[in-house]
């Protein structure tokens, strides 16, 4: 059997899906496994984004009943979304739709180019690490297995966007277990395993966010691995002032804390995903706290990368210093 590897445009991002055959012709088809993958992940996105009027997530948001009923799959991604705000203490925080909208960030931006690093800096305000909101709304969020219900507040919205890729290449990486290898990328949230993947890692490459260059490398054979940046999506707002899609809960407005992106490992995609934007939040010191179990690396304002924790032993850094921070395979 042949190995499957197929690139397809989903949640405002770039997907990939690898998976490797089993030796001879014993266990599944991975082309057969990729489609259904690529279905799921399509399905995942049309019931869950935010910019659709039709998806499930927009239904909850406008339902003003305090319990609404929900599918498995919904709950499933407010679940991840309430983990990662409490494992936060609500520094990625999912309930900030109105704030993100206020910032710019109404409609999907797929496919808009973005601003310049040297622009967004140039203009940008004092730095400053991000801090959870006083209200720490999303606590007033809850999920409710048994009876099938999400009880909220009602006219209190919530954005899967956060948790969103990470949750999907987990859910695809459960349906892959029994293959050799598999890697599935959501725009560079990852999450790699297989029951070989430990003998034989991947080469995931680190994109600098300033430069779009590629430079940096980590082999990882299993668990997750996903990069936050601000340059991923940022635009210019009424008046010219910068903006991106992170934000200060405490304030609400777009954070400046000293970072250009950080990329972080974890045992899962969503857990890297949540570790990798609460760092860029935290600003420096704060993000070498929080990587220093796993593993990760960020990238200053001026450029410099540092490696944090036990990326320093799974990264081989070149002789020449580039710039930037989006995970490419």
């Amino acid at each position: 059997m042949e190995p499957y590897d197929e690139q397809f445009d989903a949640m405002g991002c770039t997907v990939r899906v690898m998976i490797d055959p089993s030796s001879g012709d014993a266990g599944r088809d991975p082309r057969e496994a990729g489609r259904q993958a690529r279905e799921f992940i399509l399905d995942f996105d049309r019931r869950l984004s935010r910019f659709r009027a039709d998806s499930e997530l927009t239904a909850l948001n406008r339902d003003l009943r305090e319990e609404v009923p929900a599918s498995d799959l919904l709950r499933a991604a407010v679940r991840a979304g309430l983990r990662a705000a409490r494992s936060t203490n609500g520094l990625v925080d999912p309930t900030l739709v109105d704030q993100i909208e206020q910032a710019g960030y109404r409609e999907s931006r797929a496919g808009l180019a973005g601003v310049p690093i040297p622009e967004l800096l140039s203009s940008a305000p004092t730095r400053e690490s991000a801090s959870p909101s006083p209200g720490r709304s999303w606590r007033m969020f809850e999920v409710d297995d048994e009876r099938g219900i999400i009880r909220r507040t009602p006219g209190l919205r919530f954005d899967t966007g956060g948790t969103g890729k990470g949750l999907a290449a987990d859910m695809v990486a459960g349906s892959l277990a029994d293959f050799p290898r598999f890697l599935v990328n959501c725009g560079g949230d990852i999450r790699i395993g297989g029951n070989e993947a430990s003998g034989s890692p991947y080469d995931v490459l680190v994109e600098h966010p300033a430069s779009g260059n590629m430079p940096h490398r980590f082999k990882l054979g299993r668990g997750g691995i996903a990069t936050s940046g601000i340059n991923v999506r940022a635009w210019l707002r009424e008046g010219g002032s910068p903006g991106h899609h992170l934000l200060d809960p405490s304030t609400g407005e777009p954070c400046w804390s000293g970072l250009l992106g950080v990329t972080a490992i974890g045992p899962t995609a969503v857990e890297a995903e949540t570790l990798a934007k609460a760092a860029l939040l935290s600003g420096p010191t704060g993000a070498r706290k929080i990587l220093s179990h796993h593993g990760g690396l960020m990238v200053h304002e001026d450029s410099q990368v540092e490696m944090v924790g036990r990326a320093t032993i799974r990264l081989r850094l070149p002789e020449v210093r580039l710039r930037t921070s989006e995970v490419a395979v």
